[in-house]
């Protein structure tokens, strides 16, 4: 059985409430930043994720000085729950598990600035919940290789994001280094520099200039293709082509796709945008944020027609549609479809798609809004591909783990509030006369949004830290109503 380890979940408000996730291997005591809490070890009769019964509560003492370290205004409310997280052979992963008892306490402690110790009134005991068995160390992606094509200022800006998913995989990655638009030519010693910086945490990264120096960015993101194609291996398998903003939460769960399909034969395979108006303007193409897969025989029969696709590109707005081009006029290759790709081309707040329950192969445009996949992934090191597994505690209160807890105070469950379909908090954009009214291809099925802080109070992700061989997550909600403190 893999060794278990910690997770520490806090929850805030300007107001604070906070969660401990606990997994910790086998044999060994909850690591004493738990406090007083239950300190026995886990065993085969822990409890599992069904009809678990109400933990007893107990006095217990707190050290919150590090909550001066995270950005809120003082005083928040702060409560804590620690979870065990078990592996189990044979289990799936779950979009939803019911737990039949609450997630913290009714009583939630103040905390003011210069507090750094607390002592509760009402602390749960942990909690032990099932995940499917997952692998401890790096899983070989050796028959991987991945391109993208950004600038040295991006490529830093995305490093440690990258490194979540690359590090010690033995997937390479291969970089052309562009030209900012209205920048300097990065020098050889700046590259060398950022290879050596990246290759230290454990990449195999190759970064090279373009093939052709007066290249704009579409024409160097094509030439991936080649690029990665003459740094292949005799393991290579999959030429994967992505933006430096393109996230994979388990590389583990993307091998288990690509492991459906031949790679001597021609695949290309991606997922067409979330917005039912991208497609119908680009038609089923492989978006380039979600990464585009190709076959080791179909870049071997796109390396041969790269001269030719090279000369009629003249016309194709952006990178990816290159490629499509490039297979629709030269191959007999048609789009494979993975729909837990995602290109996340839909605007506004996208809680509904992180909240849906759905295990993303791949995330893009994290970039441009609230959404710390660097963090939220962190969990992944204590229980595999939980990221985004969602728990219902009780009838009021859903843990989707690493994002948000929500809580439903108007009883939205016993309303009826059909959990199996993602709430539509995004924007949709919609095509006229099209039956399809935005999202139907790719988010069905869906639900109506709800009023935030009436009929759903939300906890967004505030923190993730790794802590005495677990990780803690903290989560907020900033309080609407003047003086009312938050919650972590």
């Amino acid at each position: 059985m893999p060794p278990r380890r910690s997770i520490i979940v806090v929850a805030c408000v300007v107001l604070l409430s906070t969660i401990a996730l606990t997994v910790h291997k086998v044999g060994k005591a909850r690591p004493e930043f738990l406090g007083k809490l239950v300190t026995s070890k886990a065993s085969s009769n822990a409890q599992s994720l069904y009809g678990v019964k109400e933990t007893s509560s107990q006095p217990c003492a707190k050290d919150v000085g590090w909550l001066a370290n995270l950005d809120i205004q003082f005083p928040v409310r702060y409560a804590e729950r620690e979870i065990v997280v078990r592996p189990k052979s044979g289990l799936e992963r779950k979009s939803l598990t019911k737990i039949d008892e609450s997630l913290f306490p009714q009583a939630k402690a103040s905390v003011a600035a210069d507090e750094t110790h607390l002592g509760l009134l009402d602390c749960k005991s942990p909690i032990t919940l099932d995940v499917p068995v997952f692998p401890t160390t790096p899983v070989n992606a050796s028959s991987m290789v991945f391109g993208m094509a950004t600038t040295l200022e991006r490529l830093d800006d995305s490093r440690h994001h990258i490194a979540r998913w690359l590090a010690h995989t033995q997937a390479k990655l291969l970089v052309v280094v562009i030209t900012p638009e209205k920048g300097t030519r990065a020098t050889d010693e700046q590259i060398a520099i950022k290879q050596g910086v990246m290759r230290d945490q454990g990449m195999d990264v190759t970064l090279v200039r373009p093939l052709d120096e007066g290249e704009i960015y579409t024409e160097s993101y094509f030439s991936l293709v080649r690029v990665m194609y003459r740094h292949r291996t005799a393991a290579s398998s999959w030429f994967v082509l992505v933006d430096d903003d393109t996230f994979f939460p388990s590389m583990q769960a993307l091998l288990a796709m690509l492991d459906k399909y031949d790679p001597d034969r021609q695949y290309w395979i991606g997922a067409v945008s979330e917005q039912w108006w991208s497609v119908g303007r680009y038609g089923m193409m492989a978006f380039g944020g979600a990464g585009i897969f190709l076959s080791r025989g179909l870049t071997a029969v796109l390396e041969g027609e790269y001269d030719v696709c090279t000369t009629e590109m003249h016309k194709a707005a952006g990178g990816d549609e290159r490629v499509m081009r490039c297979v629709y006029g030269h191959t007999e290759t048609k789009l494979t479809n993975e729909p837990a790709l995602h290109q996340m081309d839909i605007f506004g707040d996208l809680s509904g798609v992180y909240e849906s329950g759905r295990f993303p192969l791949s995330l893009h445009h994290w970039k441009g809004g609230d959404y710390p996949v660097d963090l939220m992934s962190l969990v992944s090191d204590v229980c595999g591909d939980c990221v985004l597994q969602r728990w219902q505690f009780g009838k009021d209160t859903v843990l989707t783990n690493g994002f948000s807890i929500a809580e439903y105070p108007e009883g939205e469950y016993a309303n009826g509030l059909d959990f199996r379909k993602a709430e539509e908090t995004w924007d949709s954009h919609t095509i006229e006369e099209s039956v399809n009214p935005g999202t139907w291809h790719s988010m069905s099925p869906s639900r109506p949004r709800l009023a935030l802080d009436k009929q759903k109070i939300q906890y967004r992700l505030l923190e993730s830290t790794v802590n005495d061989g677990g990780v803690r997550q903290t989560y907020a909600h900033k309080s609407e109503k003047d003086g009312d403190p938050a919650t972590v």
